[in-house]
């Protein structure tokens, strides 16, 4: 296991309750209910990091900042809106809780070849750290 990766064992350890699963270099925090996502941190070949919150990923090349992204996916300021089409998945976008309203960020999605069909949302979220700093 690298030094990122200890990092996040070791803040992790104030929360007894939390699953998570090592695989090589990379970490996984499981959603603690059905409302909850993943959320992953990879430590890349090449020096940087990829975040994933369920599908939606994003690289850094400082590792402060995939460290704040990571605890960001696990705090109350973060959700996840997924955009489906019929049952299908095609738009995951991090949104953050700013005085109380929900602001979109970034966006990863799937080609959708079912751009005729209505959209629906979901929303996910995890509340494991109450806030960011902790």
């Amino acid at each position: 296991m690298n030094e990122t990766i200890n990092e996040i064992v070791n803040r992790l350890k104030k929360y007894p309750e939390v699953e998570y699963e090592l695989n090589g270099g990379s970490i996984t925090v499981i959603g603690k209910n059905k409302n909850g996502f993943p959320v992953t941190l990879t430590t890349n070949r090449n020096g940087n990091f990829t975040v994933a919150f369920d599908f939606w990923h994003e690289k850094f090349d400082n590792e402060n900042d995939a460290l704040n992204c990571f605890a960001f996916g696990l705090s109350k300021d973060c959700r996840l809106k997924l955009t489906k089409k019929g049952n299908r998945p095609i738009k995951w976008t991090v949104e953050s809780n700013e005085n109380g309203i929900w602001k979109e960020g970034s966006t990863t999605g799937l080609i959708n070849l079912s751009f005729w069909k209505k959209s629906k949302f979901e929303f996910f979220q995890n509340d494991l750290i109450k806030n960011v700093t902790e």
